[in-house]
């Protein structure tokens, strides 16, 4: 596989990483073993630790958080007015989808960061034509 100096992470990548049970974990155990420099949103860390907390409990969703202080390669870009505003365009022009605002800033930090790579299993993220790391469709 190919090593891209950058990569842009979802939820999905995360919840695949961390939850044994998901089918693509064996596929981000690999990923993360060696990662490039990964980039995600504050609003992915937000959505991750929810997912933890009503799939699994406190202590589970505190070890997201304590893998995501951990990953030395992870910048998290900050949710700001501008970028709502450059997400709220590509909502716009994906009303076709059910497009969540995570999602839209998502493609709109690939874009800005012109990211080649996006690691997730929701094909959402692959509507700018960002190609999706992923072992399922």
């Amino acid at each position: 596989m190919v090593k891209n100096t950058r990569a842009y992470v979802d939820t999905s990548a995360f919840i695949a990483l961390l939850d044994k049970s998901d089918l693509d974990n064996p596929l981000f155990v690999e990923l993360f073993s060696d990662p490039p420099r990964l980039l995600t949103s504050s609003l992915v860390i937000s959505e991750g630790q929810a997912w933890f907390l009503r799939r699994y409990d406190t202590r589970r969703a505190l070890r997201f958080l304590s893998f995501i202080n951990s990953l030395v390669a992870l910048e998290i870009d900050p949710v700001d007015k501008r970028l709502i505003h450059e997400a709220s365009v590509l909502l716009q022009r994906f009303s076709d989808q059910e497009l969540s605002l995570t999602d839209a800033v998502g493609l709109a930090l690939m874009s800005r960061n012109r990211i080649q790579t996006c690691w997730s299993t929701d094909r959402h993220l692959g509507l700018t034509g960002v190609p999706l790391v992923k072992a399922h469709q």
